[in-house]
């Protein structure tokens, strides 16, 4: 990479960190960001061992045992035996869990909208196709069209499957969590 492109991706990078922040600052959530990275990681990636949770979350294994202690306690997620070794853990995202980080990521997306009201199409067109770009090389898709086009959102890069592994069946938003559901 280049200079220029070294600058690029690192304005990038401060940009959408700043986004995020200002999103949950306006959103006035008061659930810890590590629950949410958490709940995202589970969401996009499926069931994983307690160990490659915490590698993923890039916190100790004891930090993430209690954060999923609580997780637990509110229903995000459910704890299971390793049918390969009853000694693991396997933590899953619950229906609850999905429910919740769905709402959230709503809730994000209409704090920061404003920020882009004054965009023309073309503007629009720009930005999707940025977004879609990122996303093809992160790994997950996107969940809308530009504006003018049909084409389909991209798939998840590198997996077999696209579809996390779901535990639970209550569809409620825990308590902690916060107040705000889906439009």
């Amino acid at each position: 990479m280049t200079a220029d492109h070294d600058d690029t991706i690192e304005t990038l990078l401060v940009a959408v960190n700043r986004l995020i922040r200002r999103a949950a600052q306006a959103s006035g959530n008061a659930t810890s960001s590590a629950v949410w990275r958490t709940l995202g990681i589970l969401d996009a990636d499926g069931t994983m061992r307690i160990g490659e949770l915490a590698t993923a979350s890039r916190v100790s294994q004891p930090t993430i045992t209690k954060l999923v202690a609580g997780m637990i306690a509110d229903g995000l997620v459910d704890r299971a035996a390793d049918p390969d070794d009853s000694r693991v853990g396997l933590i899953a995202i619950t229906d609850a869990g999905h429910d919740a980080i769905a709402a959230w990521r709503a809730t994000l997306a209409r704090e920061v909208g404003p920020l882009f009201d004054d965009l023309d199409a073309s503007e629009w067109d720009t930005l999707h196709a940025a977004a879609t770009l990122i996303a093809t090389r992160v790994g997950t898709s996107t969940t809308s069209q530009p504006v003018g086009t049909t084409s389909t959102a991209p798939q998840r890069v590198g997996t077999t499957s696209t579809t996390p592994q779901r535990v639970g069946t209550t569809s409620t938003t825990p308590q902690r969590v916060g107040s705000e559901t889906p439009a």
